[in-house]
């Protein structure tokens, strides 16, 4: 007879693997509270530059000091406001000539705001968007104002690529002292706006690039064919839509690709990247070349884009005006984000077109635009500013995060509280 000791028959829980549910992830949902927040930036800029637009004024300021007994001050500051940002929106999309102008002030403003945001998404500070947009709008310019016996398609090709190649130089320029020498792309960009300004203020006294018969620095006019196409009688021209071709080949970019993976992995975490076999000075170097290429087509946009519904262009000291920097803010308020910058690019553009009517109309200063401007971008760049204001804004998250960091009440402070 065996005596082992029979065994124990095993339960289906202990023989049955242990099944992992991998649970699908949840869709993305839309980020509404994103939206509100932005939304409320807008609305308590507005609020605080009308405060500022009333104080402003010397006449309703002294109103104010007998609201009691006149309340002018209450109607005569309500007209004031009023008409101003009526004059704004008019000015922006009032007309069909209003709307088309302001495509063409948000052109290279989209431009370069996909630029500097390319940047941001590498990690890199681009502050150099002002000189690769004038390296982009002096070639575009040379190439519009020479070669007069080529068609419209292929000078103006011929152009646009001059222009785009302008700005990858001097963008590839930053992003080589970056990668293989270490210096700081902030400093270098900087230096090589005061360079491209300065180069172009002395092509503009040589034969080569000043107009015949003129001693003042400005170019010959651009060539017809080598502008962007544009609707009769108004702004609305080819360039708008490169804009915006532009920020889906941003996006493609950054979302689709492998390149675009890697920017954003060296954006995110270098050490980590290059941990993962990533070559990151080499991933820098290039983000700086297509950062400077995107800003070289905002130079070629007021550079071959008409001023007017039928005004050619002259390349000179001021065209490209502060667009490189203006860019900057742009990059920030659209969120780094192709999408987001086209839209931040459109309000901007707005902005400042707007603000000619409304300095024209009301006798508003337009530095008041540039104020209104600022106080939203400190809005938008600062959302739990925002969210301080308006405590509702914020999140469960945000709210029991601050609860845990309040931390727990002490015992001694809770008997204290009780025998009081």
């Amino acid at each position: 007879m065996s005596t082992e000791s029979p065994k124990p028959t095993p339960s289906k829980e202990t023989t049955a693997p242990a099944a992992t549910k991998v649970e699908p992830k949840p869709p993305r949902s839309f980020r509404w509270n994103d939206l509100w927040v932005t939304i409320a930036a807008f609305v308590l800029a507005f609020i605080v530059s009308a405060i500022v637009m009333v104080a402003a004024d010397p006449k309703i300021n002294k109103e104010w000091s007998y609201l009691f007994s006149r309340p002018d001050a209450l109607t005569d500051s309500w007209a004031q406001v009023s008409s101003a940002y009526a004059a704004l929106f008019q000015g922006a999309f009032g007309s069909w000539q209003a709307l088309t102008a302001t495509t063409a002030q948000s052109a290279p403003l989209i431009c370069g705001g996909l630029a500097i945001g390319l940047g941001f998404k590498a990690g890199l500070f681009n502050i150099g968007g002002q000189g690769q947009a004038i390296a982009g709008a002096t070639l575009a310019a040379w190439v519009g104002f020479n070669f007069h016996s080529l068609p419209l398609p292929i000078h103006l090709l011929f152009a646009v690529i001059a222009g785009f190649v302008g700005g990858v130089i001097w963008g590839a320029i930053a992003g080589v002292l970056k990668a293989h020498a270490g210096a700081n792309e902030v400093i270098v960009t900087i230096m090589l706006n005061y360079i491209a300004s300065g180069l172009l203020a002395w092509l503009l006294t040589t034969k080569a690039f000043q107009m015949p018969g003129r001693t003042d620095p400005i170019a010959p006019i651009v060539d017809w064919n080598a502008t962007f196409p544009r609707l009769a009688g108004s702004q609305l021209h080819l360039g708008f839509f490169l804009a915006l071709l532009l920020a889906v080949g941003t996006w493609w970019l950054l979302d689709r690709t492998h390149l675009g993976f890697q920017i954003r992995a060296v954006g995110a975490n270098p050490n980590a990247s290059a941990t993962a076999g990533m070559n990151t000075n080499s991933i820098i170097a290039w983000t700086m070349v297509v950062s400077g290429g995107l800003a070289g087509m905002a130079g070629v946009e007021v550079a071959l884009g008409p001023i007017s519904g039928a005004t050619p262009t002259q390349l000179s000291i001021g065209l490209v005006g502060t667009i490189g920097f203006d860019a900057i803010t742009v990059a920030l308020l659209g969120r780094s984000k192709p999408f987001g910058i086209v839209l931040a690019g459109l309000f901007w553009g707005a902005m400042n077109q707007g603000g000619l009517r409304m300095q024209a109309m009301t006798q508003t200063s337009l530095d008041l635009v540039r104020v209104i401007q600022a106080v939203i971008v400190m809005f938008v760049a600062a959302p739990m500013l925002v969210k301080t204001i308006l405590p509702f804004l914020k999140t469960r998250k945000e709210k029991r995060g601050r609860k845990r960091d309040r931390g727990p009440v002490s015992a001694d402070t809770t008997t204290k509280g009780a025998l009081a």
